[in-house]
């Protein structure tokens, strides 16, 4: 009888494994193609973009739409800044839009892996990781004319300090953004090297939280450097958070694209037409174009295009470490 049982047992295990070998065989077979998308996604136009579900039955059309923006800083500032577009979009859509103030890019990313979010504004390196993981399709960045806002990776002291290049921070108290940050994290990585200064090798990166975190730290003293993105200083310095003779430059990278605006892939089509509608015939208004240097509207974007130099980066830096 117990053998007859443990038998018993093991069959219906063999029978489990059997049902999700078949269900991942029946995936992969009803998907011809996905590239560097999760398993959950489909890539088949290979546009590096999770496809629309081609069952219409997995649409989502809710009337309630939840969206955030990268916590690029405090996510409070970014919810009194998109407060008029937010009402902009509950006019033109005729849904309840509710703005939702994410904590980290990491949360960020799972809310729309999950569902939580319908659409959002991701910064630079979490936009690879919301297209790859979390089935973002980016299709906005803010801009000017037809010009998307571009900015630079920039290594920060404080300007009394006796550091003038980045080799001379070995060993040094150097703070980071966060794990998925393109400027206060990959980039770094992969373009440090080549001036002299290895992180993780040459210092341990302090990850400090924040853009906004890693530049008061060298300001009170608490970091040697940071790794920061270069629009960031330039918004705390507008906005006199920051005295611009408190801290010195002694790097700055190549342009990089700035935040993205994506959808879920699974919205319904008609939905994301009239989103992008929505976004596109929205002009900012005057405390928007203050804070985001000129930029007044939203331009259409193509990310593989657009984000190839970002993805390129990522790839030359590996997989960034927790």
């Amino acid at each position: 009888m117990f053998w007859r049982g443990v038998a018993c047992r093991i069959g219906m295990t063999l029978f489990g494994l059997q049902l999700c070998i078949a269900y991942a065989n029946a995936a992969d077979a009803a998907c011809a193609y996905r590239g560097a998308l999760d398993e959950r996604y489909c890539d088949e136009n290979r546009d590096l973009v999770a496809d629309t579900p081609k069952d219409a039955s997995q649409w989502r059309d809710p009337q309630t739409l939840v969206w955030a923006y990268s916590p690029i800083e405090d996510p409070a500032v970014y919810a009194r800044l998109f407060k008029p577009f937010t009402q902009h979009l509950e006019a033109c859509l005729g849904r309840q839009i509710v703005y939702y103030p994410i904590q980290s890019s990491a949360d960020e990313v799972e809310a729309m892996r999950s569902g939580r979010l319908h659409f959002a504004g991701f910064s630079t390196g979490p936009t690879i990781e919301a297209v790859n993981r979390a089935g973002a399709a980016p299709f906005a960045a803010k801009g000017t004319g037809d010009q998307m806002r571009g900015y630079r990776l920039v290594a920060v002291v404080h300007a009394d300090s006796p550091y003038e290049k980045l080799s001379d921070l070995k060993g040094r108290r150097v703070a980071h953004a966060s794990q998925f940050s393109n400027s206060g994290n990959v980039a770094p990585r992969a373009l440090f090297p080549k001036e002299g200064l290895t992180p993780g090798q040459d210092y341990a990166p302090i990850m400090s939280g924040g853009h906004d975190k890693s530049i008061l730290g060298v300001v009170a003293g608490d970091y040697d450097m940071a790794a920061i993105a270069s629009d960031v200083l330039e918004r705390m310095i507008e906005r006199g958070l920051v005295k611009r003779d408190a801290v010195r430059l002694i790097y700055q990278s190549d342009l990089f694209p700035t935040s993205s605006f994506v959808y879920a892939h699974n919205l319904a089509p008609s939905l994301v037409a009239e989103m992008k509608r929505c976004f596109f015939n929205f002009t900012f208004t005057p405390e928007m174009r203050a804070e985001f240097q000129g930029d007044d509207h939203f331009i259409p974007i193509d990310y593989a295009a657009a984000w190839s130099v970002v993805r390129e980066v990522s790839e030359k830096a590996g997989a960034p470490p927790p």
